[in-house]
């Protein structure tokens, strides 16, 4: 799993609004351009003088994903299907210092207005230092929406992200998933196992990686994109993954 909803929808954001550096804030290993201050580690959420000006209830809700991510994602799971932890991505952007949480708010935003937020994290991550290697791929924005009810979190980011998953894969190599409680997306080593579940609803965006095809299996239009990204490097992906099916080994 790589943290995404099976259906690879795309959602987000929070608006960011400077196109310069309004206010530099060193933020780990690899410090993030622009407006950063609704921006935070995993640790700073633990730093009452970092996390004084935003509303309790914000506070709160950062807290838990960020304490669901800890004991959880980051874990191993006996359900999962596979060795390692739920996601592998995010020990790792942990260790670098390059996983953000954002707290925002639904209420009052039409479909519209989440896709300009959306489109202003985007431009965040990706002018996020590193911006190339195999560091960047481990840049990720988790951002919490604080005041929107598990019950109507499905209708909020699928409503907005058919519009822009394609687009946001297509042109900027970006990959995004729902996480709230009741989603429905299954592990892809058990379908029976639902890791998508955070305490508060909230979307994640990262760098495309090649191993999302696997995601991508009932997604035609991703699927092509993902063939046209990686090419040569696509089918040798695949080959590896074909040789390890037990169809393979009963040939030797």
């Amino acid at each position: 799993m790589r943290l995404m909803d099976r259906r690879t929808v795309v959602a987000a954001g929070a608006a960011l609004a400077s196109s310069a550096i309004a206010r530099t804030a060193s933020v780990g290993e690899y410090p993030m351009p622009a407006q950063t201050t609704n921006l935070f580690l995993l640790e700073n959420l633990e730093d009452a003088s970092r996390t004084k000006d935003l509303a309790e209830s914000d506070r709160n809700a950062l807290r838990a994903v960020a304490d669901w991510i800890k004991t959880f994602v980051v874990s191993p799971h006996k359900d999962l299907g596979r060795a390692g932890p739920v996601c592998p991505f995010v020990p790792v952007a942990w260790e670098h210092k390059t996983l953000w949480l954002a707290a925002e708010r639904s209420a009052g935003r039409n479909a519209p207005d989440v896709i300009q937020l959306i489109d202003s994290y985007k431009r965040l991550l990706l002018a996020a230092k590193p911006v190339e290697g195999d560091d960047a791929n481990y840049k990720s924005i988790v951002v919490v929406f604080t005041d929107l009810p598990a019950a109507k979190a499905k209708d909020f980011f699928s409503g907005v992200l058919q519009q822009i998953a394609v687009r946001s894969y297509a042109d900027d190599g970006l990959v995004m998933g729902p996480f709230y409680e009741g989603n429905d997306g299954t592990a892809i080593y058990n379908p029976n196992f639902r890791p998508f579940t955070s305490p508060t609803p909230f979307l994640l965006m990262r760098r495309a990686v090649i191993s999302d095809w696997k995601f991508f299996l009932n997604n035609e239009d991703l699927l092509k994109l993902w063939a046209r990204r990686y090419g040569e490097s696509a089918v040798e992906a695949l080959a590896d993954e074909l040789r390890r099916l037990p169809w393979q080994a009963r040939r030797d």
